[in-house]
């Protein structure tokens, strides 16, 4: 397969483990020791004017991805440079000095996937591929389907076959294939790792999976516009959802690098994982100190994050304990309580991932381990009609009544 030369700054793909270097190509494990394989770059001279001129979505940093200089004019969903909201109102409830919410529900597809998405686009077409694949727990198929339809790609994805209702059906309205399976998140990957090595799906690009590099790098979009959005600093503090820990790990490479090109002045910043108490793996193994994480079957209504054995999670740990932070979970009714506390303070409707953020915070504050005087950033990384189900009992009329004031005076008379 002619591979293209355009990646931008990116120029190779190296081992996370043994520092092994590749040709940039559609591979994701080392075969000298099956680390993962991740974008290295050589970044040029890169100023915040530069990127203050650039689109608002995330084209204004394709000068530190893996994209050609002219991504922003070919056909993509252009996603990226969502609100950053001040949460006063929640930060004066949970006893926080300054708290904002990363709300990424504004993407196209209303999750933080278009932007993961968008770039493993980019790489498919390099590589030549015809149709955009992937394993999902939702929002990613969603995002893969419309990215495709977009840039003019088949598609084909493979989901759980129980997943919320809404996301099924956001995931097959945009004209690709959508395959249920009849097992976990994990079983459904493994399927797609059995199908690349296939004749069927040679010509196809799994963008968690043979673009995992590519499209894993979408995530520091969310670092480089937190940083931009505060004024060009790092925050104190922030907490992330933890499904495969890619986010949480991109996040901080993000992080990394604007302090290495000397886009924000260096700080220490601490880094908090949040996942839900019925697939916890990586909050397991921090809590007893463990350095291998031990996979589990999960069973909770945040099934965005239910990845029983995540691909990311030992650099999670890595992480959350490099940078003084943790890893806290969270229950099924802690999340629910958690997604309306949201919607009542801050009028953000976020799906179940975002609950259990906000719900970790809650009880990081509440267990004195989170710095309440320090500016504290939390992620929203998708939008609550997703997950109607899971608020649906709680959220109903408060009356039903005739249509008359003698009526509603009854009905509120105290």
């Amino acid at each position: 397969m002619a591979l293209s030369t355009d990646f931008g700054p990116a120029t190779a793909l190296s081992c996370r483990e043994c520092g092994t270097r590749y040709d940039l190509g559609p591979n994701f494990a080392c075969i000298e020791c099956f680390g993962p394989l991740e974008v290295a770059y050589e970044f040029g001279s890169v100023s915040r004017a530069d990127i203050e001129s650039g689109p608002t979505n995330i084209w204004r940093y394709r000068s530190l991805l893996p994209v050609p200089a002219d991504v922003a004019a070919k056909p993509n969903l252009q996603p990226g440079w969502t609100k950053l909201i001040k949460a006063d109102n929640l930060a004066g409830e949970l006893g926080l000095r300054a708290l904002h919410v990363k709300d990424d529900s504004g993407n196209p597809t209303h999750s933080f996937k278009d932007r993961v998405v968008a770039i493993a686009v980019e790489a498919a077409r390099n590589f030549g591929f015809h149709t955009l694949s992937c394993s999902s727990t939702g929002n990613l198929a969603g995002a893969v389907g419309a990215a495709a339809a977009r840039a003019g790609l088949e598609s084909c994805v493979f989901v759980p076959a129980n997943l919320e209702a809404a996301k099924i059906t956001m995931a097959s309205v945009y004209g690709g294939r959508l395959v249920g399976i009849d097992g976990t998140y994990d079983e459904v990957n493994r399927f797609c790792s059995e199908l690349i090595g296939d004749t069927l799906g040679e010509k196809w690009g799994f963008v968690n999976v043979n673009l995992r590099p590519y499209y894993a790098e979408g995530s520091k979009t969310l670092a480089y516009e937190i940083a931009e959005q505060l004024g060009w600093r790092l925050p104190d503090q922030i907490v992330i959802p933890v499904a495969s820990g890619s986010q949480l790990t991109k996040v901080d490479k993000g992080f990394q690098e604007l302090i290495k090109l000397g886009l924000v002045e260096p700080k220490e910043y601490r880094i908090f994982a949040a996942q839900a108490a019925g697939c916890a793996p990586v909050s397991t193994a921090f809590k007893a100190g463990h350095e291998v994480i031990q996979p589990v079957r999960p069973d909770t209504i945040a099934k965005s994050l239910a990845i029983g054995n995540p691909a990311d999670g030992p650099y999670v740990l890595d992480i959350a304990r490099r940078t003084g932070g943790a890893v806290e979970d969270v229950t099924d009714p802690e999340i629910v309580d958690a997604i309306r506390l949201l919607a009542r303070t801050e009028g953000v409707f976020a799906e179940t991932a975002g609950g259990v953020v906000v719900g970790v915070l809650r009880k990081l504050v509440e267990n004195g381990v989170i710095d309440p005087d320090g500016e504290t950033v939390v992620l929203n990384t998708g939008d609550g009609l997703k997950t109607l189900d899971a608020v649906a009992a709680q959220a109903r009329p408060a009356a039903v009544i005739r249509p008359s004031l003698d009526a509603f005076r009854t009905a509120f008379a105290n």
